[in-house]
């Protein structure tokens, strides 16, 4: 059983959300929604189509029918109420204008030039005839005047939303007791998200405390997952490191919905360590070192030599690695090693630093750099490339504003 709410200057949707979930939006003013069920909770479908109307007001027109184009049609065309009973649709709808119908104006000059004023008169040709003159959309219009039910309805479900709470009977000020209970809500949200072939993408975590504040965690994946052992052991990593201020009464869990991840492993990549394990493993890694301490190292568009921050960890395939031959390589030296350096004519002649010293043989530069001027962390030096007599090739670097020495790597 369907009906068909037509109430125009009325948004009809927020009206039938009321009564079903599963509705089709014809236009603002004209909703179709299934209702088959809410006889067991309203009665009749003359008390379902009162219910509705008491609602949406005397203005709306209300149509039940067993099937979605007979509702529209007598929605559309009749005032007030109308019930449509199995059987009863090309009787009723009999009388309407095939206006109804919104055929097109081509079709309807010609069935206004053939005298076909209504539904009835429609139904009443010969169906070959129709055919014939009016093609398959004639065909459609007539099966429609007779109550005929035409394409299946495209009913809209709603959003699924992922959410499980929890209300504590005793307040909980340990984190034993509280994975217990996060433990159950995992379940629960893993076991939904599987019904639907969904995985998550975020974790949100609210604990309501005793004193009636919040507190809310976040944890965004690297890719979806549907783990709750794996969930648990995060979600306990990080309470651990960002503990409640005061007992938990009640716990809210909800989750982003995301399509699972895909994988085609190749036949000739190395394997790659499960995305579960890893953000497991990072987020152990954090809990040591703290947070801002374990990442991605991301390139900073600046020139000071080895600037670089700190990104969140997103696990990606390697890209091939063009083989270039190189003649030399250097070894950046991170922290550069402090120095002692012997002028001699402006120019370094002997370096010492830890595990290097010797006389300078040989040495190219200096080359100036400089930035950031115009912050309040600005940086300039003097850099040197310089073989020594223990047979080191490095470079040295001395910096302008403290006058120190480094020595920032070796040539291989």
């Amino acid at each position: 059983m369907f009906a068909c709410i037509h109430s125009p200057g009325i948004a009809a949707s927020g009206i039938a959300e009321e009564f079903s979930p599963r509705l089709e939006t014809l236009d603002p003013a004209t909703v179709v929604l299934d209702v088959s069920g809410l006889d067991r909770l309203l009665g009749p479908p003359e008390k379902i189509a009162a219910a509705i109307a008491a609602r949406a007001g005397p203005r709306a027109r209300i149509a039940l029918a067993p099937n979605r184009e007979a509702a529209i049609h007598a929605a559309r065309g009749f005032p007030g109420l109308t019930v449509i009973r199995h059987g009863q649709e090309a009787a009723l709808l009999g009388s309407l204008p095939v206006e109804v119908l919104t055929p097109p104006p081509e079709l309807l000059d010609t069935l206004d030039r053939w005298g076909i004023r209504t539904f009835r008169d429609l139904a009443a040709l010969p169906e070959v005839g129709v055919a014939e003159r009016l093609g398959a959309e004639g065909v459609r219009l007539q099966k429609l005047a007779r109550g005929e039910s035409g394409r299946p309805p495209r009913l809209a479900d709603p959003a699924p939303v992922f959410v499980e709470s929890l209300e504590l009977d005793h307040p909980i000020d340990l984190l034993e007791p509280l994975s217990f209970a996060l433990s159950r809500l995992l379940n629960q949200l893993c076991a939904r998200l599987e019904e639907r072939a969904l995985a998550a993408l975020e974790l949100r975590l609210t604990l309501r405390l005793e004193t009636q504040a919040e507190h809310a965690r976040s944890l965004r994946l690297p890719v979806p997952m549907r783990n709750p052992i794996t969930f648990l052991k995060l979600l306990h990593l990080d309470l651990t490191a960002h503990p409640p201020g005061a007992p938990i009464v009640a716990i809210a869990l909800a989750a982003t919905p995301a399509k699972p991840r895909a994988i085609q492993d190749g036949l000739f990549l190395p394997p790659f360590p499960e995305p579960e394990k890893l953000e497991l493993t990072l987020a152990r890694i954090a809990a040591l070192v703290g947070a801002g301490n374990v990442g991605s190292p991301q390139l900073v568009d600046t020139h000071r030599p080895g600037a670089f921050h700190l990104a969140e960890f997103r696990g990606a395939a390697p890209r091939p690695v063009p083989h270039n031959p190189a003649q030399l390589a250097f070894r950046v030296l991170r922290p550069p090693l402090p120095a002692t350096v012997q002028p001699a004519s402006g120019t370094p002649a002997f370096v010492s630093a830890h595990g290097i010293r010797g006389k300078v043989l040989a040495i190219a530069g200096p080359w100036r750099t400089s930035g950031d001027w115009w912050t309040t962390s600005p940086w300039a030096r003097d850099d040197w490339d310089a073989a020594l007599s223990d047979g080191a090739l490095c470079r040295i670097y001395r910096e302008h504003f403290s006058g120190q020495w480094f020595v920032e790597g070796r040539y291989d």
